[in-house]
């Protein structure tokens, strides 16, 4: 019963995995839980794609184009939530696939947001800081009519971050005529932002892993862990999971990868990313190559890079016991089914990284109290949201005796069909 959709015609089957290994998902979890034809289709189906056309003027006057998108996928339990990414390889699938994670994302956690994403296609690093600013404004203009705390609330995602939210954020409230801080997540604190977001991504992978481990009776103190990514997840997850007491032995990021048996220190690991700009060359580290990185001897995995870097490949050779998805669609459907043979567990994305989200949710709700929360607070609410989360989820997972991931997306659809048959079809 897969859902198509009135996408842009011309991509090859591979460009349409994203979006159909998230309907895979969707229908497979609604089948067991036994949810009738019609409830499937209304939870598959994107309630709203905006495709736009983004004009932008470069600096030596010329006008470029480039296309943009905001896709809200379900909007049941509440207005849409989802990131903002500036990528060259962004389309209309990846968009999709990443707003019905979102859905499930929220559900997963229990917040009152639906689930939206939006990006453009375009490679940041080739505009310059006013050709940025115009392309946000621009393209925050062309999707404004479906914006707003009550409707949709974008945040960062892959190349955007605090910055590229507050040109979101000033550009609403231009074209409202009063200061809207709750349009966005991820603002700086100066702005109507809150303290504890940066990093929230982190601290909830963290938190899963932690509580995997505990389940499963591995000794956290001492476990190796590799980290695909040192960016703005994998750099302060490296620092969390050190200070755990494990033994992060293995690094990667766009420039190469990094091995030491014996443990790689945060601190220095930043200080040489500071001068060099990427992990690659570290003194205190050998060199490995990228494939490499989760065959060395681990006892935890994390990607937290782009999605479907863990192939069949990659899954074949991987040591770790435990996965946890820091990356949005890290795992492709080939690559899970290897995994699961394997015995290795995966805490799947849309519990794991959801820190991020959770973390929105209470920026949101703190722009709508005009009362900014303390630090202890945030951080206790955040800790408790995921470990309540991850609990559920493990719970489901018994019961249900699947695995992680097929239980997180059958908690999440169970409470978005909940929220669809208690409002009703409209008309």
């Amino acid at each position: 019963m897969t859902t198509n959709l009135d996408f842009p015609e011309g991509l090859d089957d591979a460009e349409h995995n994203a979006w159909t290994e998230v309907v895979s998902l969707l229908e497979e979890a609604a089948q067991l839980l036994h949810l009738d034809e019609g409830t499937t289709k209304m939870i598959v189906a994107p309630e709203r794609i905006l495709q736009v056309a983004i004009p932008v003027r470069r600096d030596d006057g010329q006008v470029e184009m480039y296309t943009g998108w905001r896709i809200q996928h379900d909007t049941s339990r509440g207005p849409g939530k989802g990131g903002l990414r500036f990528h060259p390889t962004v389309d209309v699938y990846e968009i999709a696939a990443l707003s019905a994670d979102m859905s499930i994302k929220c559900a997963v956690v229990n917040i009152p947001f639906g689930g939206a994403k939006g990006g453009v296609k375009v490679d940041p690093l080739t505009l310059s800081h006013g050709e940025l600013e115009r392309l946000t404004r621009r393209y925050t203009f062309d999707i404004a009519a479906i914006l707003g705390p009550d409707r949709d609330i974008p945040a960062p995602d892959v190349n955007t971050d605090p910055q590229v939210m507050s040109w979101v954020m000033d550009t609403i409230s231009m074209i409202r005529g009063s200061s809207t801080p709750g349009v966005v997540t991820g603002k700086p604190v100066a702005i109507g932002g809150t303290f504890g977001h940066a990093g929230a991504t982190s601290v909830g992978v963290s938190i899963c892993a932690g509580a995997m481990f505990e389940q499963l009776g591995i000794e956290v103190k001492g476990a190796r862990a590799a980290i695909q990514g040192y960016g703005k997840v994998g750099a302060p997850l490296l620092a969390l999971l050190h200070g755990m007491g494990m033994r992060v032995v293995a690094v990667a990021d766009v420039g190469g990868a990094i091995h030491n048996d014996a443990g790689i220190y945060p601190d220095a690991l930043h200080e040489h990313f500071l001068e060099t700009g990427t992990v690659a060359g570290f003194k205190d580290a050998d060199p490995i190559t990228e494939a490499e990185l989760f065959s060395v001897e681990s006892d935890l995995a994390v990607p937290a890079a782009m999605g479907g870097a863990i192939d069949e490949s990659v899954a074949k050779v991987m040591t770790a016991k435990v996965m946890v998805e820091a990356a949005n669609g890290p795992t492709t459907r080939e690559a899970e089914l290897i995994l699961d043979k394997r015995g290795v567990i995966t805490v799947p994305d849309v519990l794991a990284n959801a820190g991020g989200v959770v973390a929105s949710y209470f920026e949101w709700a703190q722009d709508l109290q005009g009362f900014l929360w303390e630090r202890e607070l945030f951080a206790k609410r955040l800790e408790s949201t995921m470990k309540d989360a991850f609990d559920n989820v493990y719970a489901r997972s018994e019961s249900l005796k699947v695995p992680m991931r097929q239980a997180a997306v059958a908690l999440g659809v169970e409470r978005i069909a909940e929220a669809i048959l208690l409002r009703g079809l409209f008309p």
